[in-house]
């Protein structure tokens, strides 16, 4: 028997009603807030993830399905299945010259991403992620724009015990200012460092604040090590831009807290970066992830343009969510119980055509079998015997009461 992939999953019945139900207030939300749906390939030239995400994070070094594409008659190229979806939109944008219109441009994605990761709860080879992605607002505004709208989704989905943590990395000129005291500081560890963090620690020094490794932690525990990081480098522009956030923030009444020690995942992040805790199921898990990045369109070849955005795993949201035992949103309106399948098709046509929910039997089975079917499958059941069919009305039972009634008319059905 051939299974799925590991790392991959089929979705399916009331977990695919669930998702839907998260997608659909998605949407509700941001675009109430003026984003725009964009929908990406799932495939790029591998260059706008190397370029883009940076070749420090583990995204690039370890995670992506790339192959080569194209024959002896063909140019041979690299292709690779998004990890994430930032870079894919900032390349539409630069390639559709989106700058052109009057910012801001703001956009809303739900879509499949991949990354060969060792699959464990909530994470998955293939995952999906709800993001949104805003351009060309250099001011704080736009930051506690994100936040808000991340946060008014996460509420719309029954996520209310919310934890909002935010720090500053600073522009390209202090944000190279602290890469250069981090290396300095830890030099003298550099050997203790895990494989990764040496590697980080040419690249970009910052992602070490990031790592989860235990000897890694108990190096920037070390005072001389926590002198460096929780020093105030960032300069008087990007403190002004971080003072505005919180004031934002304050006003909007969304409780936060500064953690020195968030960095994110990915190269292109300046300035604000944020991420959102849930302390669902009695357990703190990050389900939002996300920051500004003012020079990543500059760098895909674009002209400067700042930008915020942010991203969520739908598994790890679905994880967290209160989910019902079953739901009537599966179930179907109505049931056709008869033997005359013609009848019961016709029927079942005209009720689609007004968007009633509605099934019928194939198989000329007993009354009572199609009666069984009718209570798993829907609301009601239309009893369509021969009576029914010469003398033009409904026999209508309520499956859930037991109630029975006749229905003279078709408008009445409906």
């Amino acid at each position: 028997m051939i299974k799925a992939q590991r790392g991959t999953k089929d979705i399916f019945g009331l977990e695919a009603a669930i998702w839907q139900g998260i997608v659909q207030k998605a949407k509700n939300v941001f675009t109430s807030a003026g984003f725009e749906e964009i929908k990406t390939p799932i495939f790029e030239a591998t260059e706008l993830f190397s370029r883009g995400v940076g070749d420090s994070s583990d995204i690039v070094n370890k995670e992506m399905y790339t192959f080569s594409v194209g024959g002896a008659d063909k140019t041979a190229s690299s292709i690779t299945l998004r990890p994430e979806n930032t870079a894919g939109v900032v390349r539409a944008y630069i390639e559709h010259n989106l700058n052109r219109q009057s910012p801001p441009q703001k956009f809303w994605y739900f879509g499949p991403m991949f990354r060969y990761e060792r699959p464990q709860a909530g994470r998955q080879r293939q995952f999906h992620q709800i993001g949104v992605e805003m351009f060309g607002i250099k001011e704080a505004a736009a930051d506690a724009e994100a936040i808000l709208c991340a946060v008014s989704f996460l509420k719309a989905i029954g996520l209310n015990s919310l934890e909002v943590e935010i720090n500053s990395l600073g522009c390209k000129k202090c944000k190279g200012e602290y890469r250069s005291s981090i290396k300095e500081v830890l030099a003298p560890y550099l050997e203790k460092l895990c494989d990764d963090c040496k590697m980080r620690y040419e690249k970009n020094p910052l992602r070490i604040l990031d790592c989860k490794n235990e000897e890694c932690q108990k190096i920037l525990e070390l005072e001389e090590v926590k002198k460096v990081i929780y020093k105030d480098y960032i300069c008087d522009e990007c403190k002004e831009h971080f003072e505005e956030l919180k004031k934002y923030l304050d006003e909007l009444n969304i409780k936060y807290s500064i953690n020195k020690l968030m960095v994110r995942g990915l190269d292109y992040y300046n300035r604000t970066v944020f991420e959102i805790k849930s302390s669902a199921l009695g357990s703190q898990s990050a389900v939002c992830g996300g920051g500004r990045y003012d020079t990543l369109v500059e760098m895909l070849g674009g002209s400067p343009t700042p930008a915020v955005g942010f991203a969520m795993g739908v598994e790890r949201l679905y994880s967290l969510i209160e989910k019902p035992l079953e739901s009537d949103d599966l179930k179907l309106d109505y049931y056709i119980v008869s033997t005359n399948t013609l009848e019961a098709m016709k029927l079942a046509s005209k009720l689609r055509e007004k968007n009633v929910k509605a099934d019928y039997d194939m198989q000329k089975r007993k009354f009572s079998k199609q009666l069984e079917k009718a209570a798993k499958a829907a609301k009601k059941a239309i009893i369509l015997g021969e009576d029914e069919i010469e003398k033009g009305f409904y026999s209508v039972k309520d499956l859930k009461t037991g109630e029975q009634r006749r229905v003279n008319s078709f408008d009445e059905l409906v």
